[in-house]
């Protein structure tokens, strides 16, 4: 993935995918302003591009993306964590309603 936060949490997902997940490469703003954006270079997209796209860095952020989209697909299948947590919510919330 290639970043570029321009406002609000862009910038901590960018952190996220870039420094913890290790799956993206930055090319836009460093910091949040209020107005605008200080727009991009191409170069620096090309850069970025090459550096997903090719290598063994890329064939890294790609392989550890992969592994995240199985684990998010095992989380949301029946008796997966995000599924569990979801129809516990609803549970909860099912007897608040009827409790009232």
């Amino acid at each position: 993935m290639v970043t570029w936060p321009v406002f609000a949490e862009q910038f901590s997902n960018e952190k996220l995918v870039t420094d913890v997940l290790r799956i993206g490469v930055s090319v836009g703003n460093k910091q949040w302003k209020r107005t605008g954006s200080e727009g991009i270079e191409r170069e620096a997209i090309d850069t970025a591009i090459r550096r997903i796209m090719e290598g063994e860095e890329g064939g890294e952020m790609r392989r550890r993306a992969q592994e995240y989209k199985e684990k998010a697909r095992k989380a949301v299948e029946e008796d997966g964590s995000s599924y569990t947590d979801l129809s516990a919510l609803f549970e909860e919330l099912s007897a608040i309603k009827v409790g009232q």
